[in-house]
């Protein structure tokens, strides 16, 4: 039993403007009604002594611990730099604008 009809799709298209012809609205409901299927069945698997889920496998953050450290001086930051000037890093213009 179809529980999306063409009419609907139709009616969704126009609010989305959407233009869509007579053999893409047929084929788009019966789509739907494939995909509206199958969240029925998910939801019928789908019972309170099953968790909740966002990926099949657990994940979990790998972190280092956030330790407080004397930054950088300027001139150790530019001391590895390729081009210094003026206290900061140099690097090639790249806009074709004057500096």
């Amino acid at each position: 039993m179809s529980t999306i009809s063409r009419e609907e799709v139709a009616r969704l298209a126009g609010l989305a403007r959407i233009d869509l012809t007579d053999a893409e609205l047929t084929r788009l409901a019966t789509e739907l009604d494939v995909i509206v299927e199958a969240v029925a069945t998910v939801s019928r698997v789908a019972t309170d002594d099953v968790p909740a889920t966002s990926h099949p496998l657990p994940l979990v953050n790998v972190l280092r611990p956030d330790v407080v450290v004397q930054p950088l001086a300027a001139d150790q930051a530019l001391a590895a730099a390729p081009s210094a000037e003026d206290g900061r890093f140099a690097v090639p213009q790249i806009l074709g604008e004057d500096a």
